[in-house]
């Protein structure tokens, strides 16, 4: 399935332009991203975890990078950027409003960097041993 393309389909023009956006800057930094669900929102999934996911609210784009710790660093070294907002986890932006491509290349090069460190952090399989019988 294509969760975005579907998404962005139900939008108006206009919102589905400023998300499709964001995705497109996403997948030049991540392009073998795959479209897919995480936390009920179309997302962006990188090394089988969430990497981000944009979305139109009732009153404001959000810019979901699945990391509350992603979002603080971004923060830190993001300048001014007109309308943003943030809470635990999220960047919030107006409605219309573009949304950065410096922020989304942040966010998502900062989000590739902690998925990997995760994912190296995981216990490798154990190998199987094979016994024949006699």
């Amino acid at each position: 399935m294509a969760e975005i393309d579907d998404y962005l389909a139900g939008l108006d023009a206009e919102d589905a332009r400023i998300i499709g956006d964001a995705y497109a800057t996403a997948r030049t930094l991540a392009p073998e991203a795959e479209q897919g669900v995480s936390y009920g929102m179309p997302a962006l999934i990188w090394e089988g975890r969430p990497l981000l996911s944009v979305m139109r609210a009732k009153g404001h784009f959000g810019v979901y990078p699945y990391s509350a710790v992603v979002v603080g660093k971004v923060l830190e070294t993001l300048g001014p950027v007109d309308g943003l907002t943030a809470a635990k986890g999220t960047f919030r932006l107006p409605l219309g409003a573009p949304i950065s491509e410096v922020a989304i290349s942040q966010l998502v090069q900062a989000r590739c960097a902690e998925i990997l460190e995760t994912n190296a952090k995981k216990p490798k399989p154990r190998p199987r041993v094979v016994t024949h019988a006699d």
